[in-house]
């Protein structure tokens, strides 16, 4: 028999008054720093997560540590390289690809001057800024002005002619401390272009300026590249 409106609608109240509802969900998990590996020791952490290997698009979230809580700061959709994503270790250089694990975030660089409230070390780009990408220099994986002679401009980035990408950028430390041949130079953090990238993270403009103004060296911020899940999965780094 059909309940009238009038009736159920009590049921529901009485039940709500009584803590009798029905349950929506279970506990709510923890966020995902509180589930990871290893986040560098600081108090900030920027978490960058595809779906899987083969996603050319995922999200970029950053976090503060406070009170032992680790508290969502802000959050943009990011793109990858166009042929995904690749364990940082194995990686191979030209194969736009972007790579997972955690890394330090050496210095932010920029066409544009930094937004007010950048606290980072940043490098303004000239007409004779490059990121040399030659294997056979001995400035491989390093920002060069100008470029030297033993580093082919074929092989390299000129930074200044990538002027909306590059309006504002975040060095991301892969392969940087000590390079090793072949495994790929200059991967940064830097502002969305017209697709995906060729190995590095980019997000929309306004979400680049915001993290800038939110990191503090200080706190000695990282960046961690992988996935939901599966060999690269963030939660192993």
């Amino acid at each position: 028999m059909r309940r009238p409106a009038l009736a159920t609608a009590l049921v529901c109240a009485s039940l709500l008054l009584l803590g009798a509802a029905p349950e929506t969900g279970g506990p709510t998990p923890p966020p995902l720093p509180a589930r990871m590996t290893d986040t560098g020791g600081g108090t900030q952490l920027i978490t960058v997560v595809a779906p899987d290997t083969g996603a050319t698009t995922g999200t970029l979230t950053w976090w503060d540590l406070r009170g032992g809580r680790w508290l969502r700061a802000g959050s943009a959709p990011a793109r990858f390289g166009a042929n995904g994503l690749v364990e940082g270790a194995v990686r191979r250089q030209g194969t736009s690809t972007t790579p997972t694990g955690l890394y330090d975030l050496p210095f932010a660089f920029g066409i544009e001057a930094p937004p007010r409230g950048t606290a980072y070390a940043y490098r303004t780009v000239r007409a004779n800024s490059w990121w040399c990408q030659d294997n056979a220099s001995r400035s491989y994986n390093r920002w060069t002005e100008p470029r030297p002679a033993d580093c082919r401009a074929a092989e390299s980035e000129h930074l200044i002619t990538y002027r909306t990408q590059y309006a504002h950028a975040l060095v991301i430390g892969f392969n940087y401390r000590k390079p090793v041949r072949d495994r790929g130079a200059g991967i940064f953090l830097h502002v969305n272009g017209r697709g995906a990238t060729a190995g590095c993270v980019s997000v929309p403009a306004d979400a680049m300026r915001r993290v800038l103004t939110w990191a503090r060296p200080a706190q000695r911020p990282h960046l961690a590249i992988g996935t939901a899940g599966g060999r690269t999965a963030i939660t192993r780094y």
